[in-house]
């Protein structure tokens, strides 16, 4: 290689360290590249499924795919570290690279100081993606899919979701698993524009046959001569609005950054409502940097430690199979935690960490 015809330990170290580090971060992006691909083929196939509903066409489901393919980008970093640097360092392990990288002074800890070089700048573009572009771009795509199956929806916001249907404007501000709306406020307009009526109802349940239980509702009539309040326990309320209609959480923490996520789990603090899922997500965003330096670190011990009757292609699959496990073992953690309201930090870093222990221990055996 033309890297050892360079005078000097020092700088040879340095030439071979960028060269891996530019090699991971090429190998990274092409494996990004073919997972995103991947994954917005099988969101494209699910979607058709809605195609012609309302005015739901192709055109809407390609505006649909490109607005959440930064979300897929942020989730999908990790995982595509951890396919780029097992098959780049495989490749340099299967042409002897890695070999004559040693034999000219880098030893198998700088080689993975290299490869986490490569971590700290796919990391920073992560960051970049996940809390600036991606719960913008998340929160738009929401937005057009569902203005564009129907026609009741106006907009999507940060505290609520605001509905129109004839006369009457809606403010969900949640919606239950179970299709149940709570915290609804409905203001009615007469001919003139005028509102004329306001009611706020706690929860709302769907009983079918475009009908509504409100419950705990506060209701005021408002005039030019005065405005009369009343409250009710109970009161039908007929809308074509049905839960099929909200498919979208009018919180979602897709929707958010690290520091949105923060100021809307003091909101639910504030007023006494559940913030599991939103404390999980919090923590999630904070550790997921952490995630793809483990899963860097992950792939080295099937590469680097190269060993008789092993093949490179075998530690690879090793390698694939552990990272790929820790997706799903991460996730299921995640919904322990959310179903028995354990901590929501502890469960974001506990796979992480445990990992992140296992494969320091692996790498401290390398030689």
């Amino acid at each position: 290689m033309d890297y050892f015809e360079i005078q000097g330990k020092g700088s040879k170290v340095n030439v071979l360290t960028g060269y891996i580090v530019k090699e991971v971060l090429k190998g990274s992006f092409i494996a990004l590249l073919l997972l995103l691909t991947l994954f917005n083929l099988f969101t494209f196939t699910d979607e058709l499924k809605d195609l012609g509903k309302g005015h739901y066409g192709l055109r809407e489901i390609f505006y649909f795919l490109a607005l959440t393919s930064p979300r897929v980008f942020y989730e999908l970093v990790p995982s595509a570290a951890l396919l780029g640097s097992l098959f780049i360092l495989g490749a340099m392990g299967t042409h002897h690279e890695l070999i004559a990288m040693r034999a000219a002074g880098l030893s198998v800890f700088g080689i993975i100081k290299s490869v986490l070089l490569a971590g700290v700048i796919l990391a920073l573009i992560s960051i970049i993606v996940g809390e600036f572009i991606a719960p913008l771009t998340e929160r738009k795509a929401q937005v057009i899919k569902v203005t564009a199956q129907n026609v009741q929806i106006v907009m999507g916001t940060r505290y609520g979701l605001w509905l129109r249907e004839g006369k009457n404007f809606i403010n969900v501000r949640q919606i239950n698993d179970n299709g149940n709306l709570a915290d609804i406020s409905i203001y009615e307009l007469d001919d003139e524009h005028h509102m004329h009526l306001a009611k706020h109802a706690e929860q709302a349940t769907y009983l079918g046959k475009q009908q509504w239980k409100l419950t705990h509702i506060s209701q005021s009539e408002i005039s030019t001569q005065q405005m009369a309040a009343k409250y009710q326990d109970e009161q039908i309320w007929k809308s074509s609005i049905a839960p099929d209609l909200l498919k979208i959480v009018v919180v979602s923490p897709d929707d958010l950054s690290i520091v949105d996520l923060a100021k809307y789990i003091d909101f639910l603090k504030e007023n006494h409502q559940k913030s599991h899922v939103f404390e999980l997500a919090f923590w999630g965003r904070l550790v997921n940097p952490l995630i793809i330096f483990v899963m860097l670190l992950v792939s080295a011990p099937f590469v680097i430690g190269v060993k008789r009757g092993v093949s490179v292609g075998g530690r690879m699959m090793i390698g694939i199979v552990i990272g790929m496990s820790f997706n799903i073992i991460d996730k299921i953690v995640g919904h322990v935690g959310l179903i028995y309201e354990l901590s929501p930090s502890l469960m974001a870093i506990l796979p992480s960490v445990t990992v992140l222990v296992l494969a320091l221990f692996t790498v401290s055996r390398l030689q």
